[in-house]
């Protein structure tokens, strides 16, 4: 049986296409895309979906670098004799409420069985390669984080 296809319950005998998932910088971008795919696509809180695709958006920049007291709490104050501040893997967090939000849909939407591939829709600059490079790497790659499902390769448009 396929992997997206379901093994139990009312829709045990139907099959579900597998979809690409497809991660602008902007809605307005995902808006943009929607309308030059192919299909019908309905609109939900944190993305678009039509039997194809899904596209959803960060919001600017969903993740930063961990504040160095997010590290150790002797990082607070600064002082020349704790300089230089080395870690051994920086730590990735939501900007603020609003973005751990939408992450944590990125993240869900990433981790669906029937997604089976992602796009960085980003802008090609090195700003929406770095947005969509860190929300990649906060689904997958944090202690806690996505390890249920294979990590697919991202694609560039």
């Amino acid at each position: 049986m396929a992997p997206w296809a379901a093994s139990d319950g009312p829709f045990a005998n139907v099959s579900h296409m597998p979809k690409t998932l497809v991660v602008a910088e902007k809605p307005s971008v995902g808006r943009d895309l929607a309308s030059a795919l192919p299909g019908k696509f309905e609109k939900h809180e944190a993305y678009l979906e039509s039997d194809e695709y899904v596209i959803t958006w960060a919001v600017g920049h969903l993740v930063q670098l961990a504040e160095p007291e997010e590290y150790d709490e002797k990082w607070k104050k600064w002082r020349m004799a704790d300089l230089p501040i080395t870690v051994e893997e920086f730590k990735l967090v939501p900007r603020d409420a609003k973005s751990k939000k939408q992450l944590k849909e990125i993240e869900k939407l990433m981790l669906r069985e029937d997604v089976e591939q992602i796009i960085n829709a980003c802008d090609a600059g090195r700003e929406g390669e770095l947005i969509f490079a860190y929300i990649y790497e906060a689904v997958f790659s944090q202690d806690g984080g996505a390890k249920k499902k294979k990590k697919p390769d991202p694609s560039p448009i």
